[in-house]
């Protein structure tokens, strides 16, 4: 069965001149492209919770919080 469906690509492929591999290597670049989304995606969220986290201790002049709040950003690097 994967026998004939790659001989069904092999032909599809040479019949559409080369179309179904352009589709495929997008394909890959496309799902490495979401990959990397979710990766500065969740780099933007923990810098939110950083500020988050730095805001309220500003506002509250909580330089023991301040300190931790950077420390816990540092280990994260």
């Amino acid at each position: 069965m994967k026998r004939r469906a790659g001989l069904r690509r092999r032909l599809v492929n040479a019949a559409g001149g080369g179309l179904v591999n352009e589709l495929l290597t997008r394909i890959d670049e496309l799902e490495a492209e979401v990959q990397e989304n979710r990766h500065l995606n969740l780099q933007v969220a923990e810098l939110v919770d950083l500020v988050q986290e730095l805001l309220i201790p500003v506002a509250s002049q909580d330089r023991e919080r301040i300190d931790a709040a950077l420390e816990k950003f540092q280990r994260s690097l």
